[in-house]
């Protein structure tokens, strides 16, 4: 499923209501959903914030696939160059704190790998979480 958003924050919650019908619609467990859509919410409101300045004329995409052993949520955007996945880990006590940088340290903890890589004036970035099948211990 692809969707083409504008940068506003009420498109970004669009992405993330088509992101939780189409992960219940294929059986997605919903705490694995919960981590999803906290990683799509925080990622896009940043490339609404920050990467287009809020610009409701700018664009950006998302794009969710289903394989049944792993769920890739991939946006792109044509903001500046920026590279999450080179955000340095906080520590506790950091003064950073205080001024941000935490929602990306919620993503690292529900997603499984994070990539990203600037591809023809676009930022790339995909969010994958690998799906576990539980088995019967006999």
């Amino acid at each position: 499923m692809i969707l083409h958003l504008s940068a506003k924050p009420d498109e970004v919650m669009r992405a993330v209501e088509a992101l939780l019908e189409f992960g219940r619609a294929k059986g997605v467990p919903e705490k694995v959903l919960f981590g999803l859509a906290l990683a799509l919410e925080e990622c896009g409101s940043n490339i609404v914030n920050h990467g287009l300045k809020g610009d409701a004329n700018q664009k950006f995409q998302a794009a969710i696939d289903y394989t049944g052993s792993v769920v890739t949520i991939e946006l792109r955007d044509r903001g500046p160059e920026f590279d999450p996945t080179q955000h340095h880990r906080l520590a506790p006590s950091s003064h950073e704190e205080q001024t941000g940088g935490w929602g990306i340290q919620l993503v690292r903890h529900y997603m499984d790998e994070i990539r990203y890589e600037r591809k023809d004036g676009e930022n790339v970035l995909q969010l994958i979480k690998h799906l576990v099948q539980e088995t019967s211990r006999l």
